[in-house]
């Protein structure tokens, strides 16, 4: 069943509970507005530089510029979910681009506040410019999301009214090569969300040993060719080390039968996967990230994740499943089934079509003695 809002919005009302009101109009259009504006200004700046000698380079940052403007998944339906209140206190682990917090900020005005947590100091910087007019109602960190307790302690906060997680890489992250995050251009084989850290894909890929290079593509890429893949990586590194993701790429490629090179995704994109949840350790935060979020909930209070590839939402789906259980339940599922894009938004925002959101609501004490 599918319903439609007069906005144009189209949403499935099996997934997404529909209410037709004011927030969702304002939202669709503040996403509409948003998209405006970055147009223009890529406009602009083609105009300004058409006129001119613009090398290879600067043509790159040209379009690069307009891609770079992240568009956040499930917002109307995360802000469905979310129930967000005129001064509420709210944390985004996964801040991104700001895409997300920007609308949260917004239902919370005058005095809500706003917790953003990112890994990557570059999304961090432009989050901070872009929340630029609203900063005093923001705090930001430059953190993993298993630190969330400290970081909402160290801002004088003890419990706040809900917390989002987005998993995954961000599409900026994509289209910047030197991050190494995709083969679509070639970069440093890095993957590092937080490059303060230490080892680097590059890393993994030169000293792994190949069984285990081969359970790490198998167990976090569910790639059905790892051990192939494993040995064709171990036999091109003994010619010469493995540096960037065009290389990777091109031995992901010899490595599988011809028939799997022309699939539905590209050949490596599982392998690329495995070794970015390795290098950033992404499962091994995620269920203690969890249940550190429903505990600094107020009552009431909600954690909203949402997901991109099974191995994450089967840890969310069973941390949520396993917190609601038993004596000692502390939270109720909302969402029986996760929720999904609409047909709308998976045909404009194709990242959103394997995005999956759950919902948890705090128990009060009182119900749970």
């Amino acid at each position: 069943m599918v319903g439609v809002f007069p906005t144009g919005l189209s949403t499935n009302v099996d997934n997404f509970p529909v209410r037709l009101s004011l927030q969702v109009f304002v939202s669709k259009a503040n996403n509409i507005l948003d998209k405006l504006r970055q147009y223009l200004l890529t406009a602009i700046w083609l105009g300004v530089y058409s006129s001119q000698r613009v090398g290879k380079s600067g043509w790159k940052w040209i379009m690069n510029s307009a891609r770079e403007s992240h568009e956040p998944v499930l917002v109307d339906e995360i802000l469905f979910w979310l129930q967000c209140k005129p001064g509420g206190v709210y944390v985004d682990c996964t801040l991104g681009y700001a895409g997300l917090a920007t609308r949260i900020l917004e239902r919370t005005a005058p005095t809500g506040i706003l917790v953003g947590i990112d890994r990557d100091a570059t999304a961090l910087s432009e989050s901070r410019s872009r929340l630029q007019d609203v900063l005093s109602r923001v705090r930001l960190r430059h953190a993993n999301f298993s630190e969330l307790k400290t970081v909402v302690a160290d801002n004088g906060l003890s419990q706040v009214d809900g917390v989002i997680f987005d998993l995954g890489v961000s599409s900026p992250q994509l289209d910047r090569p030197e991050r190494g995050f995709s083969f679509r251009e070639d970069g440093p084989l890095d993957m590092r969300m937080d490059q303060r850290e230490g080892r680097t894909a590059a890393d993994l890929v030169r000293d792994l040993p190949e069984t285990e290079l081969a359970d790490v593509i198998y167990q976090l890429g569910e790639e059905r060719y790892s051990r192939r893949i494993a040995r064709a990586i171990v036999q091109a590194r003994m010619q010469g080390e493995i540096r960037t993701t065009g290389e990777l790429a091109a031995v992901v490629e010899r490595a599988v039968p011809a028939s799997y090179r022309h699939g539905r995704i590209h050949c490596a994109t599982r392998t690329f996967q495995a070794l970015r949840i390795a290098v950033n350790r992404e499962l091994d935060v995620l269920e203690p990230a969890l249940r550190d979020a429903v505990d600094i909930l107020v009552p009431g209070g909600r954690v909203c994740a949402i997901s991109f590839h099974s191995l994450e939402d089967r840890i969310v789906k069973h941390t949520f499943r396993a917190m609601a259980n038993g004596p000692d339940a502390s939270v109720t599922v909302l969402t029986k089934k996760p929720v999904i894009a609409s047909d709308d938004e998976r045909n404009h925002n194709p990242r959103s079509r394997s995005a999956k959101l759950r919902v948890v609501e705090r128990i009060a004490k009182e119900s749970m003695s």
